[in-house]
């Protein structure tokens, strides 16, 4: 098969916008175009004081002005949004994303994905780049604080989050569910199965979505008479939470056993992934779940009818999640006040 000749205006060579070009500028600068676009648009982050003022020189010199292909991006008729993901090894997460690209696909939108990996200087560094790429609105499944998200929350960026509010302003646009009913929903059910709560592992409370499952879920038990101590609401200081489950399930069992008592036992988990990490803990030890020990977790990703038939969690509708995002962010296009969009989710019970 022949091979397609180049297109005449690839990024590679850009056309000129009135009679200059950007390619120009960054030939006469020194510098490679990404690094004159991030200049003009005030993200250069990664360049020197020395880069910045070589690339203003030549535009001044040059007389380089952006052309009307810019204003239009600027204007939001970019095509390009991005989807920044905090771990796209989360099954959760990954099925949210599959359904905001499929949503985005059909409204003739183009998904740029970013895994952050749960670490504010990586998202940091994307939501530059994003920015520097001009694209119309930025969706964080999963943000965590930074600098640059605070900066951009102050200046009107067009942004919106997805599964985690915004650290730095909670009324900013949402899409996910209610995490504060869900844990009350979860307490309710260990109280209705008289099964006494061994204790809640739980990953960092920096996400909002994990701080609004632990605490409601302590506050339902504490107002059924059955608050847990300290002890026995744990979390270490990682984002794996596989190992997270893995090495606190034992910890807690400990205590349990020593506690003594008749009651089922059950253990409260913020996720599926601390859920598998504690059940593979306690069959290390021998134990039968849900037999001997009821887990519960939380997503309840799309894995869980075939690698977890023992687990019980709350479903998040990944279906759901891409036409609210769609929904929101023309919202957000169209200059309206946009708060929460709270999805409907449910326990699902496995296991007997």
């Amino acid at each position: 098969m022949p091979a397609f000749p180049p297109l005449p205006n690839s990024p590679s060579r850009p056309r000129p916008q009135g009679g200059v070009s950007i390619g120009a500028v960054a030939e006469r600068a020194g510098v490679s175009i990404a690094t004159v676009s991030r200049v003009m648009n005030g993200v250069a982050h990664k360049a020197s004081a020395e880069t910045a003022e070589r690339v203003l020189k030549a535009v001044a010199e040059l007389g380089y002005r952006p052309g009307s292909v810019g204003r239009a991006l600027r204007a939001r008729q970019s095509r390009l949004v991005a989807l920044l993901v905090a771990n796209l090894a989360n099954p959760a997460m990954a099925a949210i994303a599959a359904s905001v690209e499929t949503a985005l696909r059909a409204q003739g939108l183009v998904m740029v994905v970013c895994d952050t990996c749960d670490r504010p200087e990586i998202q940091d560094e994307y939501l530059l780049e994003m920015r520097a790429q001009l694209v119309c609105a930025t969706v964080l499944l999963g943000a965590v604080a930074s600098e640059q998200l605070a900066a951009m929350t102050r200046d009107g960026e067009t942004l919106l989050f997805v599964n985690r509010r915004n650290p730095d302003a909670e009324e900013s646009p949402f899409v996910g569910i209610d995490n504060r009913r869900a844990g009350r929903e979860v307490a309710a059910w260990f109280v209705s199965q008289n099964i006494e709560v061994a204790g809640v592992i739980h990953g960092s409370l920096d996400s909002s979505a994990t701080a609004d499952r632990v605490t409601a879920f302590l506050a339902a038990l504490e107002a059924q008479g059955q608050a847990l101590p300290d002890s026995r609401v744990r979390t270490i200081a990682t984002r794996d939470h596989l190992r997270i489950g893995h090495e606190l399930a034992p910890i807690l069992m400990a205590l349990d056993q020593s506690a003594g008592g008749t009651r089922r036992r059950g253990l409260f988990c913020s996720s599926d992934l601390i859920a598998y990490g504690a059940h593979c803990a306690l069959a290390e030890q021998g134990m039968r779940i849900p037999e001997d020990f009821v887990l519960v977790g939380f997503d309840d990703n799309p894995l869980n009818d075939w690698i977890a038939p023992w687990l019980t969690s709350v479903r998040v509708p990944y279906e759901d999640f891409g036409a609210a995002v769609v929904v929101a962010l023309h919202a957000i296009w169209a200059g309206q006040r946009v708060g929460a969009t709270l999805l409907a989710h449910h326990l699902a019970v496995r296991g007997g």
